[in-house]
């Protein structure tokens, strides 16, 4: 509202009055978030919020059929999943029984190694443990998700227990039920209680031809082990991860394909002759001519040290693409950089160019990229668990703990165990050394959680040095003096 300075300013100048009113009314306003504007920098962005499930589910097949055409025609795409087989799951994951039996746990391993191999452990007896968790992880990342089945059949193996390997696109979409709140639905061919609570998976079998059962198998939850990333509380089935990059690996597929089809003409030396006068159709001639009489070329396309005569009145203008080399360098690489950190990775991880970086940047760079793995290999170690706890399970059923009849009192204690990583190349592994003994002396870690990066059980290192020294003994080496450099007394 204008006061008495603002109206004597209007008598004299309406310009200047009215600018006056325009600025304060701007300064007046109660901004909030830039996003959540409509103006003229935000029209063309259209957002609509929903549940997870609503928005997913239109183009949860689309994307998962795009990313499964970037794996087999894209080595941008294999280079980021990769990237993540090599890193979660890697050389595998090495079990420790904890059960306080040290008998117990020799057996547990033992039997573990056998039942792990593939003839015992894949229903198909084509993939062993490692095997089988490499490629979920794999398919984690392309399709977002795989399904394992614990499936029972007394074939005369081993053990009757089995893992099978199920692809998410199997789940039964035709069966699904809408339920009023608080009651059982099926989505996604997964039958849900009133807390959204997993009850069943109705799953398609497919064979080795291709061709699915139009009957479903309904399978109790309990039998299933659903690998994937739950990420908003809606959400009640899988995405692919690679979702978000697609379009960036797409776009450089194809602008590789330009430049290189661009290349290929730069590199195709040809010659064309143009005659001052028509072609002479008269004796026989082997001259192709269309129905106006002009002579037809006889191929459309550049060929290396092709030969080409024109028709009279045409004539040739180079094709010359612009763009170097060094562009396309250039795009390539920003576009790995966005696609890397899309996945929550470093460049020189994805694309394996370590050109540009020193220790102290391919250091940290492997501390952040193992942190965003770090979320993956738990993720597989729940998988790993389930399969184990199963396992044990098995054992107890089949006689194979003997006549201990304390396994269901203590039951807890004989599911105990802890998985192993295998241990990371050293990017320096001097400067690595030096940094762990120093961590040593000042107490910033213990012997176990050393062993633990170095993917051994410390209690196995301990047993094993005391071994080593006690032989040395025997022999007269005095090994802990060429060790230490001091002299025991």
């Amino acid at each position: 509202m204008a006061n008495f300075l603002d109206r004597v300013i209007g008598a004299f100048s309406p310009e200047t009055a009215a600018r006056r009113e325009a600025w304060r009314q701007y300064l007046e306003q109660v901004r909030s978030y830039d996003a959540g504007e409509t103006g003229r920098l935000n029209h063309n962005w259209p957002a609509v919020d929903d549940t997870a499930e609503h928005q997913d589910e239109p183009y949860r097949d689309r994307v998962r059929a795009r990313a499964r055409d970037m794996e087999r025609n894209s080595d941008i795409m294999n280079a980021v999943v990769s990237s993540f087989v090599r890193n979660v799951y890697g050389k595998g994951f090495t079990l420790r029984p904890k059960t306080g039996n040290a008998k117990v746990d020799a057996e547990i391993l033992k039997d573990w190694k056998i039942w792990t191999r593939k003839e015992n452990f894949d229903i198909t007896g084509q993939q062993s443990f490692n095997e089988m968790l490499r490629m979920c992880v794999r398919r984690k990342k392309v399709d977002g998700g795989v399904l394992l089945l614990k499936v029972f059949a007394n074939d005369g193996r081993f053990l009757p227990y089995r893992i099978q390997a199920i692809e998410v696109d199997q789940l039964d979409y035709t069966m699904d039920q809408l339920g009023l709140p608080g009651e059982e639905c099926v989505r996604g061919g997964i039958r849900y209680d009133k807390y959204n609570r997993p009850m069943g998976y109705y799953i398609k079998h497919v064979g080795a031809d291709g061709e699915s059962d139009p009957r479903p198998v309904y399978i109790p939850a309990e039998q299933v082990i659903a690998y994937w990333t739950k990420t908003r509380p809606t959400q009640v089935r899988e995405m692919s991860d690679m979702a978000q990059t697609l379009t960036r690996i797409r776009d450089i597929n194809q602008y590789m394909e330009a430049e290189a089809v661009k290349e290929r003409v730069m590199a195709c030396l040809s010659v064309f002759v143009k005659r001052t006068l028509p072609p002479s159709n008269l004796g026989r001639g082997t001259t192709i001519t269309d129905e106006a009489g002009q002579q037809q070329y006889a191929g459309r396309t550049l060929t290396p040290g092709m030969i080409q005569y024109l028709n009279s009145g045409d004539d040739i203008s180079v094709v010359n693409p612009a763009g170097q080399a060094s562009d396309a360098t250039a795009f390539v690489k920003q576009e790995m950089r966005l696609i890397a950190a899309g996945q929550g990775l470093s460049y020189e991880s994805v694309s394996r160019d370590m050109s540009e970086s020193n220790y102290s940047s391919a250091r940290q760079g492997s501390i952040e990229d193992s942190l965003t793995y770090q979320s993956e290999i738990e993720a597989l170690i729940e998988v790993c668990n389930s399969i184990y706890e199963t396992f044990i399970l098995q054992l107890y059923a089949t006689g194979k703990f003997g006549d201990r009849v304390d396994f269901q009192t203590h039951r807890e204690e004989y599911m105990q165990h802890e998985w192993i990583r295998a241990p990371k190349p050293w990017v320096d592994p001097a400067k690595e050394a030096t940094a762990t003994a120093t961590a040593l002396k000042t107490g910033q870690k213990t012997f176990a959680q050393v062993q633990a990066e170095g993917g051994r059980d410390w209690r196995d290192t301990v047993d094993e040095m005391a071994d080593i020294i006690s032989y040395a003994r025997k022999k007269g080496v005095d090994l802990e003096t060429m060790l230490t450099g001091e002299k025991k007394t």
